[in-house]
């Protein structure tokens, strides 16, 4: 909230990652592909599964949840569910996360997989309703148990509910070792979304400062600096917004009234990949640890067991290096294998750099 009638903001929220604006430019193609595949849920028919994919930040969750608004605003028939798996990555976890978003009591523990699969096929039956469910960040589902995701699929076995499921990842392979029995299962369309031009940055930078602040507060040139700053850095929405909200802050501590390129490149040293600061503030315990141990430089996993163990109390160094790999598939740490004839196996980890999310 702004106390001061001077501020150059009309509603900073709109710079917020988590806004939804009425309008996503430059993804109209892809939000009629998906309102296609499940408008059949309006109409009491089995919807298409998706399968979205793309790089962080380039509007797949949005997208997804621009039209969950258009449903649950006009069509009464149909149940749209948002889970982001990072926090339900378990088949317990997440149908029990199914059966709370359908209105239903069910106890978070004590329950086995059977009992509250039970209570999830009953409270399906008493919505009464199409069921669209968005597993974001599905990767974390298929990486932790990819059972989860059979359960989901064999639902329509059980109910007469139309059920759907539409899946975003960043990463366009997940599939690909995961059982038979759920490949044969998916029936998913696939939908790519590429990164966003330099000058389609800049028209989502354009359209959400004409909302974010008071007219004519940007010199010429800023949002072209911050699109730019985003594109090169992957072509993460997030950064570009980022770039404009922390330049707005400190032209408000300099009780400033216009947005300067100078403000700007004072604050893009500072500005780093947004998908990676999110990823490491959902990490817990050991895994939270290592991250903050861990930097740019290699350092041998002897020597970073030694230092973890100083810190944070004893842990074998093999379960340390199991939690050290589980961060190399979701794309936080960086393992390198020595190629050079030693006895044994020499491994050095340190953080992902950000060029690997570009």
């Amino acid at each position: 909230m702004n106390f001061s009638e001077n501020s150059i903001f009309k509603n900073e929220d709109i710079l917020n990652p988590e806004y939804l604006p009425e309008l996503l430019p430059h993804r109209e193609h892809q939000i009629e592909r998906i309102a296609n595949n499940l408008t059949p849920a309006s109409r009491g028919r089995r919807p298409q599964n998706m399968f979205i994919f793309g790089t962080p930040g380039i509007g797949k969750t949005a997208s997804v949840n621009f039209i969950f608004r258009k449903f649950e605003e006009f069509s009464d028939r149909v149940k749209t569910i948002y889970i982001n798996t990072w926090d339900y990555n378990t088949s317990n976890a997440l149908l029990a996360k199914l059966v709370v978003e359908l209105g239903f009591f069910v106890q978070r523990r004590g329950l086995s997989k059977d009992e509250i699969l039970e209570r999830l096929i009953e409270a399906l039956k008493k919505s009464n309703k199409s069921i669209i469910i968005c597993l974001d960040e599905v990767d974390q589902l298929i990486k932790k148990d990819e059972n989860a995701l059979y359960d989901l699929l064999r639902l329509n076995q059980y109910v007469e509910n139309p059920i759907g499921l539409v899946m975003i990842t960043n990463y366009r392979d997940i599939f690909m070792n995961v059982e038979p029995r759920i490949k044969s299962s998916l029936d998913v369309e696939e939908i790519e979304f590429k990164r966003y031009t330099l000058q389609e940055m800049k028209d989502i930078l354009v359209e959400r400062c004409r909302n974010a602040f008071r007219p004519e507060v940007l010199e010429e040139g800023v949002i072209l600096l911050c699109a730019n700053h985003a594109v090169q850095r992957g072509g993460d929405v997030r950064l570009g917004l980022e770039c404009l909200r922390k330049a707005a802050r400190i032209c408000e501590n300099e009780n400033s009234n216009k947005i300067t390129i100078k403000y700007v490149k004072e604050v893009l040293k500072d500005v780093k990949q947004v998908k990676l600061k999110m990823m490491k503030e959902k990490l817990k315990n050991i895994e939270k640890n290592i991250t903050e141990l861990l930097t740019e430089d290699e350092i041998t996993s002897t020597e970073f067991h030694k230092k973890y163990v100083e810190k944070f109390g004893n842990i074998s160094q093999f379960a340390l290096m199991r939690h050290v790999k589980h961060l190399q598939e979701i794309g936080i740490v960086k393992i390198r294998k020595s190629r050079k004839e030693t006895r044994g196996k020499k491994y050095f980890i340190s953080l992902m750099k950000r060029k690997v999310f570009k």
